[in-house]
């Protein structure tokens, strides 16, 4: 016997030699042995039970996944059913019994009179043609319409073109298959077995469906007696594959996807890694990239293979953790290269703890440390903060214009505004702040959960609802609540810049709080009359939004309520739906009925107390 173990058992050939020799190595055999010296060799050596314990204990650590027929392909002849199971099914013990059968049979003397194929160098086409060249037209139309058929003929097709019942197309059927298989154990198609015993080791665990046709020409070529490509027939050998989405995939197409994702579970690695990571599961080196690009929630981005899920935040951190450097939104919805709006990019980086503003327009990981950018105006008080309430305009130029992609004119311009003020010797300090530092904080005469249209969302951050009229559509301005302006952190004097993607908005305090024109932003949502724009301002001066179009026509009054707080979700009772609103206005979970009534009547909400009957 001139095989090699590796001859027979096609994982030995696709698997990392660095992965079998810890498992498989013996102290009387070679490196390597597994390829390296002819089976019958190793089994006189060691015995042939030390053999099959290796590759059983080989399965279950690399090979669990795969069926035990694509492990060791003679096992399919000698006990078929047990052929479908996998080393995870079985556990080594068993496995080993069954590999340790099929070696035996194999190493066993030869009979004296042993069966001689006929014409041995007949081209393996031939061979097959001549098992289906001796059936009659019924037999043969049954086989290349149903048994190796991409799109198979129905049983009543069948029994009306040659006038017999259905079920005796089905019997004919399954006579077919059990020639078939019958003459794939005869030694005629010996060549045949041993052709897919190759085959089953080139392909791999995982290989694009269009390789088995190109594996070989004459895979390519018709099947003369049925007039089919001969790769057809050899598919239906390849017992254990499943063909999914392009792909032919040993043992189950979504448990090696899902096997692979694991790989990846804790971030990006480089490409020639993952290719490497991937063989390890049998897929073949030439074609890991293409099965990575293949499986859901994987992408190769930069070179690197990252994990890609369906959330825009999650694809965001993938982004940058590929990147190792801040980016611009632009440039990270770019990257993502989705149907993500760049306003839906910013509001994530904003309100996500996982990212952190580190310039005018940038965002990098939190994880990487850094100071946080939090605005001119805001920096400016950082700076006069750090100095020990005050400091020179100059120093505040050089050290913000040195770090942030912002000019000289702007800081000198935010310096001279509201909120900062001038000391004796000419520095500056914020407003409102005692030579100490200590801040004197404006007061509302009603806080913002007595605020009307204000409501807060789960995370503790209260929002502003605008109800969209024609002087928004039109650009003007509109007031702002004093409780809401206040939240903010603005003082009457004071003024606040919040950034969209599509415009800065100002708000300022004269005589009472006013917010600009925000008609960018609804342009952004094409909004119209009678839609909704909840909005806030984040703790790096983003302007975040929230669109709600107008309440459809027939929408319940007690779901007409909540969608005036924001909330769109189905409530199952009247109690569940005030409890949700007197959470948005800031009352406890234990409040009444009558507790939320007059909460939202002294805050002025009466659109929302009108749909509650109040």
């Amino acid at each position: 016997m001139n095989l090699s173990l590796s001859d027979i058992a096609p994982p030995l050939r696709w698997t990392s030699p660095g992965q079998i020799a810890p498992i498989a190595d013996e102290p009387q055999l070679p490196e390597a042995w597994w390829q390296a010296i002819p089976l019958d060799r190793v089994c006189a050596i060691v015995g042939t039970q030390t053999v099959a314990g290796r590759l059983a204990d080989l399965a279950v650590a690399h090979w669990g996944h795969l069926l035990l027929g694509d492990i060791l392909p003679l096992l399919r002849f000698s006990d078929p059913a047990e052929s479908e199971r996998t080393p995870e099914m079985l556990g080594k013990d068993v496995v080993q019994k069954l590999f340790g059968g099929v070696l035996d049979r194999l190493l066993e003397p030869a009979a004296a009179a042993v069966p001689v194929p006929a014409r041995p160098d007949r081209p393996l086409p031939e061979v097959i043609d001549a098992v289906f060249a001796a059936m009659d037209e019924r037999q043969r139309a049954i086989a290349r319409d149903r048994l190796y058929a991409v799109n198979r003929v129905t049983l009543d097709e069948l029994a009306q073109r040659f006038s017999v019942t259905r079920e005796r197309i089905r019997q004919i059927e399954r006579d077919l298959r059990d020639h078939v298989e019958a003459w794939l154990g005869g030694p005629e198609a010996v060549a045949l077995v041993a052709h897919v015993t190759w085959l089953r080791g080139r392909l791999g665990s995982a290989v694009p469906a269009d390789d088995l046709a190109a594996a070989v020409p004459w895979h390519r070529g018709d099947l003369r007696a049925l007039g089919i490509p001969a790769w057809r027939f050899v598919r239906t050998l390849l017992t254990g594959y499943e063909q999914a989405d392009g792909w032919l995939v040993a043992g189950g197409a979504d448990e090696l996807r899902e096997k692979t994702r694991q790989l990846f579970a804790d971030g990006p690695r480089p490409l020639a890694e993952a290719v490497s990571m991937v063989a390890q599961l049998g897929v073949r080196e030439d074609v890991a990239e293409r099965w990575i690009l293949a499986v859901p929630q994987l992408r190769v981005l930069d070179q690197h293979v990252v994990p890609w899920p369906r959330s825009i935040n999650e694809k965001a951190e993938a982004v940058l953790a590929v990147a190792k450097r801040p980016m611009a939104p632009e440039e990270i919805q770019e990257r993502i290269g989705e149907d993500y709006s760049l306003v839906g990019i910013r509001n994530q980086l904003t309100a996500d703890d996982r990212f952190r503003r580190v310039d005018r327009n940038k965002y990098g990981l939190t994880r990487w440390g850094g100071d946080e950018y939090l605005g001119i105006r805001e920096m400016i008080a950082r700076e006069i903060e750090r100095a020990g309430g005050e400091a020179s305009v100059s120093t505040i130029v050089t050290s913000l214009t040195s770090r942030y992609d912002v000019s000289e004119s702007s800081v000198r311009a935010y310096s001279g505004g509201p909120g900062f003020e001038r000391t004796q010797r000419g520095w500056i300090r914020v407003a409102g702040t005692s030579p100490t530092g200590e801040a004197e904080p404006y007061q509302p005469r009603k806080d913002v959960p007595e605020t009307r249209r204000s409501f807060r969302s789960r995370d503790g951050r209260w929002w502003h609802r605008v109800d969209v009229n024609a002087e928004h559509l039109r650009g003007s301005g509109s007031p702002l609540p004093t409780g809401f302006a206040a939240y903010l952190g603005m003082a009457p004097g004071g003024q606040l810049t919040a950034a969209t993607p599509s415009g800065d908005v100002v708000i300022s305090w004269h005589n009472q709080p006013t917010m600009g024109s925000i008609r960018n932003v609804l342009a952004d949502f094409k909004a119209g009359e009678g839609d909704h724009v909840f909005l806030t301002v984040s703790d790096g001066g983003e302007l975040l939004t929230r669109f709600l179009p107008g309440a459809p026509t027939g929408m319940p009054p007690l779901n007409r309520a909540l969608y005036l707080i924001g909330y769109t979700a189905p409530v199952t009772s009247e109690a569940e739906g005030l409890r949700l609103i007197g959470a948005r206005i800031g009352l406890p979970e234990s409040a009444t009925r009558e507790e939320v009534f007059a909460r939202l009547r002294e805050r002025g909400d009466r659109d929302i107390l009108g749909y509650l009957g109040g």
